[in-house]
Parts: C-alpha cells; structure tokens; sequence
C-alpha cells in the first residue's frame, strides 16, 4: 500500500522501534491485512508527507478502528466493542507493559517463566476496553481481576470477556465502589496476586487534559485545530484525578503496604519523568523492599514502569514454591 516518493518530498526519516522484542507490532503496519479484516479502515488511510498510505491519527474513529483491526489481526479478538467516548488504547504500548511485567516475572523466578494459568494480575482501572486483560490471556495465559469505579467500564469488559471465548473464566471484573482507594475493596483476604499493573489517570483537571489533547492532536495533524476531540477518546475518570497522576500513584504506595502480603509485584506506569523520584520516596518511606525501574517507549515517547514488593527474601522464596513451581522457560521467538 505504498506509493513512491518523488524527488521533491521530504526526506523520510525511517523511526526504530523501541517496543519489546515480543511486540506483535513491532514492525510497521500491513495496512492491506488490518483493512482486510476491519474494511472499514480503508476510509480512514490516506498519503502521508512521504507518499506512504497511512491512518488518520488525528481522527478518532479512524484511530479506533485501527486497532480494532490490530486486536482481530494479531490477537485473534473478534469482538472489540465499547463506547466511542471511552478511552481507546494505542495497542503496542499496552503490549509493552504486559511484555516487561512478564520479563519481572521471569527474573523473578531465576529466568523460568511460571505456569501461566498460575499467574494472577490484577489491573487497576480496568476500563470499558479490557485491554489489559485481553493481552495478557492471550500473550501469556494469565488469570486476570479487572477493577474500576465506573459501572458501565465494569459492563463494557464483561460483555467483551463474554464475547471472545478465549477470555471466558480468566477475566473476573470487580467494581470499586469507593472512587478513593485502590485496593481496599477489590483485594481479599484470601487473594494472591501476583502482579498488579496500572496506568493511572494523567490530568489533575480537564483543563490540563484539554491542553494535552489540544497539543497532541495538533503534533498530529497539518492543520492547527482550535477545539480537537481526544484522538484516544477517553472519559473524564480514565483521563482525570485531583491531584493527577502523582497523588493517585501516592496513594495507591500507601495501600500497596497493607495489602503486602497479597501481592509479589506491584507496579504502574509513571508517564511524568519528574514524579519518579516521589514515587520512590513514598517506597522508601513505606518500606518497600524491591523496587525497579523500567523504560518504555514507543516512538518518541517515552515513559517508564515502577515496580516494588515488600517481600522479604524467605517470603519471595516461599511465594514462589508454592505459586509458580512448576515452571517453564518462555518462548522468547514469541
């Protein structure tokens, strides 16, 4: 689906990937397969500046079905429906954090990857997408509990999970009634997590989100565009909290520490670089005894995982016999 460039266009800069060596999407689009199984999209691609047929990011429909396309061509999800003014993710980047989070997982256990079906994650703000449960069910066989504080993001994952046969019994969506807390409410006494992933709301107003939407659709597009729509969508409780994104990864440090025996790894994306050294100074003061830190990036973007535990030794080593043993090496030419 590409045309030739001629000699006046600009000069291409071809942008190496930085996503996981596991990404499915690594390479670049095969537009003629996406629009073969989601036709729609064809609607949406036209000639970038270097003669290339590309989709139109600045569009949030062309940018939803794009990755519609993407979960039914790599993933073999057929049924990835949910409300237009719900968040829609950029599929790769999510791909990245299952990717490294089973890479911890793996380091964790002296480089065998445990059973899959042994492995429970728990995702924070589960959304009406499910995405994360998606691809970790289907990259690694995880078994998933999806939290969220709005009723209809819980009924939106549900009537996903219940579409695809592949997620049936491996997705369990749990709603948070209290908007405050994290996991007070979602985690049991008696459940063992193994890892707990999120990817906290950005914006502490929607002034600020109005601002980044205006900024990044703007980078986007040739033209300059005064009132843009989310090129991702996205409600205000997926996108906003007071605070923003520093106090809500504060708060949920402070929770992680009641719940210390729950969980082996608790972690969450830190987009903002100048909210990492108070993220990590929340984990010292509560005593966290393991923390990473992890880059990732797409494109140009960069951002970074934090990870922590507050298992000692003796405790990691009994986590690990009783939950992950057996274990088998993972497939790295995934």
């Amino acid at each position: 689906m590409k045309h030739s460039s001629s000699t006046s266009s600009p000069k291409r800069v071809e942008v190496k990937t930085r996503l996981h060596p596991r990404n499915k999407n690594r390479d670049r689009y095969d537009l003629q397969a996406l629009i073969g199984v989601v036709p729609d999209l064809a609607n949406h691609v036209k000639p970038n500046k270097y003669g290339d047929d590309s989709v139109d990011f600045a569009e949030p429909r062309a940018v939803k079905l794009l990755n519609q396309a993407l979960m039914y061509h790599y993933y073999g999800v057929k049924q990835w429906e949910f409300p237009d003014e719900n968040l829609c993710p950029p599929i790769p980047g999510r791909a990245d954090y299952i990717h490294y989070m089973a890479d911890l997982l793996m380091e964790s256990n002296f480089g065998t990857f445990p059973e899959g079906e042994k492995i429970t994650c728990l995702d924070i703000g589960v959304g009406a997408n499910c995405i994360y449960p998606i691809l970790g069910t289907i990259e690694y066989g995880w078994q998933f509990i999806g939290s969220d504080i709005d009723p209809q993001s819980i009924e939106s994952a549900q009537r996903i999970v219940a579409a695809n046969p592949m997620l049936q019994d491996k997705v369990d969506c749990r709603l948070q009634v209290t908007s405050k807390d994290v996991f007070y409410g979602i985690i049991t006494k008696e459940d063992k997590v193994d890892l707990s992933i999120c990817n906290p709301p950005f914006h502490a107003s929607a002034a600020d989100a109005a601002k980044g939407s205006k900024r990044k659709v703007n980078n986007l597009s040739s033209k300059k565009i005064k009132n843009p729509r989310l090129n991702f969508a996205g409600v205000s409780n997926e996108l906003i909290c007071e605070g923003g994104e520093s106090k809500f990864i504060q708060n949920m440090v402070r929770e992680s520490k009641k719940f210390a025996s729950n969980c082996y790894w608790f972690s969450t994306l830190v987009s903002k670089q100048s909210n990492v050294k108070g993220v990590q100074k929340a984990l010292e003061e509560h005593g966290a005894s393991q923390v990473k830190i992890i880059p990732i990036g797409t494109g140009n973007k960069s951002s970074r995982i934090v990870a922590w535990s507050f298992l000692s030794k003796t405790e990691q080593k009994e986590w690990r016999q009783t939950r992950w043993i057996p274990a088998k090496p993972i497939d790295t030419e995934k």
